[in-house]
C-alpha cells in the first residue's frame, strides 16, 4: 500500500511537471522512475511545438558543448597569438630590457625617494621581471634586494613569506617586517589577485635610482609628457 501511494504521488508529480513544460530528462531529476515509465505515464501530455523548440535551443548539454567549443577555439587562437609574439619579442636585447624596465617602473615604481627604487605588485611575474631588469641592466647584486610584504590580518605571515621567498629565490633574511593591513583578505572583491598579498621589492642605490629617474624623464620629454613628479 505504501509503495502504491509513493508511485501514485510520483505519477502526480510527473504530470504536474510535464504540464509546466518540463522534458523527460528534467522530470527524472524529481522522480525515481525510468524514462520508459515516464513515457508511459505522460504519453497523453505532449509538449507544444514552441516548447519543444525552446528545449532544443536551451538544452543544458547543448549549451555546455557550445561553451566547450568556444573555449577550445579561444585557447587555440591565444596559443597562436602567443607563438607570434614569442617570435617578435625574443630574444630580448639589453636595450629591449632597458626600455621595458623603464616603462614598467614608470607605471609601477615608487618615485618619492631619490635614492631608492621600489616596485610593488601582487603579480609575482612583475616582481621577477623587475629583479631581472635591475640585475641584468643595472648590475644590482641579488643580496642587495630587500622585500617588504603588505598582508591582510587574516593571512598567515610565515606562509606568505615562504611563498615569496621561494618564488623570488631570496633568503628570508632579506625580508623586512611586513605591513599588516587591518582589513581582511575576504573583504577584497578579487581575492584571487590578492591571495598572497602585495610584494614591495626595494633597493637603495643612488646612482641606479638617478639613472632610472632620468631615463624616465627623457622618455617623457621625448613624448612631450610632463614628468615633474618623477
Amino acid at each position: 500500500m505504501v509503495l502504491f501511494m509513493a508511485k501514485r504521488n510520483e505519477h502526480s508529480l510527473a504530470v504536474n511537471l510535464r504540464k509546466q513544460g518540463m522534458s523527460y530528462s528534467q522530470i527524472k531529476k524529481h522522480v525515481t522512475v525510468s524514462k520508459s515509465s515516464l513515457s508511459l505515464w505522460l504519453h497523453n501530455y505532449p509538449l507544444p511545438e514552441k516548447r519543444l523548440r525552446e528545449l532544443r535551443d536551451f538544452n543544458e548539454q547543448r549549451i555546455e558543448n557550445f561553451r566547450r567549443t568556444m573555449r577550445l577555439k579561444r585557447e587555440t587562437r591565444l596559443a597562436k597569438v602567443y607563438e607570434e609574439q614569442k617570435l617578435k619579442l625574443f630574444p630580448l636585447t639589453q636595450r629591449d630590457l632597458l626600455i621595458g624596465g623603464l616603462c614598467l617602473y614608470w607605471g609601477e615604481g615608487g618615485k618619492t625617494k631619490p635614492t631608492e627604487l621600489t616596485v610593488s605588485n601582487t603579480d609575482p611575474s612583475v616582481i621577477l621581471f623587475s629583479m631581472h631588469w635591475l640585475q641584468s641592466v643595472h648590475g644590482i647584486a641579488k643580496n642587495k634586494f630587500k622585500v617588504k610584504l603588505q598582508l591582510y590580518r587574516d593571512m598567515d605571515v610565515q606562509k606568505e613569506t615562504s611563498f615569496w621567498s621561494k618564488i623570488l629565490k631570496l633568503p628570508r633574511k632579506q625580508f623586512v617586517k611586513p605591513y599588516i593591513k587591518k582589513t581582511e583578505s575576504t573583504s577584497i572583491t578579487y581575492r584571487r589577485k590578492f591571495s598572497h598579498g602585495t610584494c614591495d621589492l626595494r633597493i637603495s642605490n643612488v646612482n641606479v635610482a638617478e639613472t632610472v629617474f632620468m631615463g624616465i624623464k627623457y622618455l617623457g620629454d621625448s613624448l612631450h609628457v610632463d614628468t615633474k613628479g618623477v
